[in-house]
């Protein structure tokens, strides 16, 4: 099981991937729109998963592990688009797409347990 810190460098991480992956982009109005919607979509999970680590209440810490999932499958989807647009070749988007993925999961399951356990409560 990973503990907060990790997944804070873990996303952080991510942010950092996505920004060298987009500094590599093509240099045309697709790349750099493109380039646009992943860095805010891809740097966002990092940043916000920080900010629900300063969450103030269960339903709060909520809120922003749904906005964390939000943005991490938003990316998901502009990295899908650069793949089968063929704007960025496959296996250079092979491991970002395996970390995104995980990520999602383990924000997905993240919310899942804490909505569970705001059930109970």
């Amino acid at each position: 099981m990973m503990n907060k810190f990790e997944l804070l460098e873990r996303t952080k991480m991510f942010s950092t991937s996505i920004v060298i992956l987009v500094d590599a982009f093509p240099k045309t109005i697709v790349g750099y729109e493109l380039g646009k919607q992943i860095i805010r979509s891809g740097c966002s999970v990092g940043a916000n998963y920080r900010a629900s680590c300063r969450a103030k209440s269960d339903a709060d810490f909520s809120y922003k592990i749904s906005v964390v999932l939000e943005e991490a499958d938003e990316t998901l989807f502009w990295l899908e688009l650069l793949e089968e647009a063929k704007i960025i070749e496959e296996h250079k988007l092979k491991i970002i797409k395996e970390e995104n993925t995980a990520l999602v999961k383990i924000f997905a399951a993240t919310l899942k347990t804490v909505r569970a356990k705001s059930r109970k409560s």
